[in-house]
């Protein structure tokens, strides 16, 4: 792909998602998350909503934590990352991984469990077909929009606007 192309995907990227997200302004029920930002704590005196006390609220962090990218779902096709496949998202706004076989860094935006990824930058590796083919999907997939999260046990779900799936799992660094 010549540099022009790039910028020009990337200028209509830039415009494009913050509309994106300005539009998805209704609120999707996919289970609690965090940011793991420090703050202050909710006084003890302070009502449940009726929606908090029908279901006991597990707040999973998703920043600060190793993510590695177990599968992906696009167009109903399920895919098993390359074990290289990883992403962090820090509490900072700013999320890197590997995308099964190029680095990338990226500015990241987390507000309850909506995820925003902008601002792409890979390395330029060349791998095996395969491992390329999984590298747009994701890549696509990260940056299609606001992705809403879903932490479980150890385990995280990202879903896009269009219903693809990323799905991660902790990773044990050691």
């Amino acid at each position: 792909m010549n540099r022009y192309k790039q910028r020009m995907i990337l200028t209509a990227a830039a415009v494009l998602v913050p509309l994106t997200v300005a539009c998805g302004a209704g609120k999707a029920d996919s289970g609690a998350v965090s940011s793991q930002q420090p703050g202050p704590q909710q006084p003890s005196s302070q009502q449940p909503t009726s929606r908090q006390s029908r279901q006991p609220m597990s707040r999973q962090p998703v920043t600060g934590v190793d993510w590695r990218v177990d599968s992906l779902t696009v167009g109903g096709r399920t895919r098993s990352a390359p074990a290289a496949a990883r992403l962090r998202i820090d509490a900072d706004g700013r999320a890197a991984g590997n995308l099964g076989c190029n680095r990338f860094s990226a500015r990241a935006t987390v507000q309850g469990d909506r995820i925003t990824l902008g601002g792409l930058r890979t390395t330029r590796m060349a791998c095996t077909p395969d491992r390329m083919e999984f590298e747009r999907a994701l890549a696509g997939a990260l940056t299609t929009g606001t992705l809403v999260a879903r932490a479980d046990d150890g385990s995280l779900t990202l879903t896009d606007g269009n219903g693809d799936l990323i799905r991660l799992s902790r990773h044990a660094l050691g």
